[in-house]
């Protein structure tokens, strides 16, 4: 089985946290993890940097739609990073993700 992995960032550890715990009280994804990063984009005709939050989240790969809504609902950005990935993991791995994300 493959599964999907989704690179978010996130205004602060407060708003990373209150999203993942929403994804994975609806059982939407297995595990989220969170780590604080330092970013550099173009946004409104200019650079600019600043700390964020990035999260990792895996599930299936159906839900992505969902994950991508839920997400979207409650970000706060205009214009919310979240990037989908197709892996393969150890056979272990991916039957807890798939387990952990059946409702």
């Amino acid at each position: 089985m493959t599964f999907i992995m989704l690179y978010v960032t996130y205004p602060s550890m407060e708003e990373a946290k209150k999203i993942t715990s929403h994804l994975l009280d609806k059982k939407l994804v297995s595990c989220a993890n969170l780590f604080p990063i330092t970013s550099s984009y173009w946004w409104k005709g200019k650079i600019e940097d600043s700390d964020e939050i990035v999260s990792i989240l895996k599930t299936r790969g159906e839900n992505w739609e969902r994950v991508k809504e839920e997400i979207k609902k409650m970000h706060s950005y205009d214009v919310p990073c979240i990037v989908k990935m197709n892996v393969e993991a150890n056979e272990d791995f991916e039957g807890w993700v798939e387990r952990e994300t059946r409702e």
